[in-house]
């Protein structure tokens, strides 16, 4: 019976032991600054529009019904934009991706 209240005091004191090692307070913190002088606020660059890397957009190339399925095909584009952010010229790649999903307004009764 006696040892239940020394095995929890011994918890007690590791825990709050761990705590104190842990705080910003412990001697092996002492070196380390957690508050800062001026406070950190993140601002947002102006960002210009990159002329010389495009942006890649995929279209909508054709839709189809095939087995009670809606597969969809898109087309990968390479857009490049001038300073402004208007689009210069449109370069269609080799890469196709489909979509396939059930077509739920293809009920059977």
């Amino acid at each position: 019976m006696k040892t239940k209240p020394l095995l929890l005091l011994m918890l007690i004191l590791i825990l709050g032991v761990t705590a104190y090692l842990d705080s910003p307070f412990s001697f092996l913190n002492k070196n380390y600054s957690y508050t800062a002088d001026e406070p950190a606020v993140a601002q947002p660059l102006n960002q210009s529009v990159s002329t010389d890397k495009p942006d890649m957009e995929e279209k909508l190339v054709r839709k189809e019904k095939i087995d009670g399925y809606i597969v969809e095909t898109y087309r990968e584009y390479e857009v490049y934009k001038d300073a402004a952010g208007n689009v210069t010229k449109k370069i269609p790649t080799s890469q196709f991706d489909e979509l396939k999903y059930w077509d739920y307004s293809n009920k059977k009764k």
